[in-house]
């Protein structure tokens, strides 16, 4: 398992790990993806969908079965979480660093994404849907949180089609660097229960944040899913 302290270092740094040929590999690419978070932008049909209310939303509630959902795509992209990297963030999570976004569909665990807060921060790592539309909700969510909780930057590590439109830019290395150093003089707070009500456009200034359901022990129980990255 990689060390908490050497994780975090690493973010601190501008790396991250994955899987690579039986081993872990730290990477830090160039140019770098990002989402600007005064730019997060939501296609409308999807801006239509969320005011459906279709689905429920929690906060670190099945970390490890969403973890697991990304590490077990159908695709196989999935490969560079292996059972290192997933123990390692398991352990991550449990020191309050690693965190998760689930989407439910009743009490199934359709959808979600995981990543990694430190200070002002936000390292994106791997999403996974089983029904349509159920990580766009996922990072819709994660957006809107990071927006009020007062965080500088959304990292993607890479940019994917999938991404750009939601307004994902790839920007140099040092300029990452830059935001990430300026990032870490913030302090926030990514952990807490999602507030009641329907989940809204978080492109939309004045708009809260939420969506049905919360961490508590109230929220569905999880189920993994077959899952998918970006």
């Amino acid at each position: 398992m990689i060390p908490i302290a050497t994780l975090l270092g690493r973010y601190r740094t501008g790396y991250f790990p994955m899987a690579v040929e039986g081993g872990i590999g730290w990477f830090s690419p160039e140019p770098r993806g990002v989402i600007p978070l005064d730019r997060f932008q939501v296609p409308r049909r999807l801006a239509r969908f969320l005011r459906q209310g279709r689905f429920q939303c929690t906060v670190n509630l099945s970390f490890r079965d969403v973890i697991t959902a990304c590490a077990s795509r159908e695709d196989t992209r999935g490969d560079w979480i292996s059972e290192h990297i997933l123990e390692s963030y398991c352990a991550l999570h449990e020191a309050g660093h690693a965190h998760s976004v689930e989407v439910w569909d009743a009490d199934r665990l359709v959808g979600g994404l995981y990543g990694v807060s430190l200070r002002g921060a936000f390292f994106g790592e791997s999403m996974f849907h089983r029904v349509r539309d159920a990580s766009k909700v996922a990072l819709c969510v994660l957006v809107k949180r990071l927006r009020e909780r007062g965080f500088g930057l959304l990292d993607l590590q890479w940019v994917t089609p999938h991404l750009r439109q939601f307004g994902a830019v790839e920007i140099s290395r040092a300029r990452y660097l830059t935001q990430l150093a300026e990032s870490m003089q913030l302090d926030c707070v990514f952990d807490g229960p999602l507030p009641d009500g329907p989940l809204t456009d978080p492109s939309r200034s004045g708009d809260r944040c939420s969506a049905p359901g919360s961490s508590s022990a109230d929220a569905p129980s999880a189920r993994c899913a077959p899952s998918s990255r970006s």
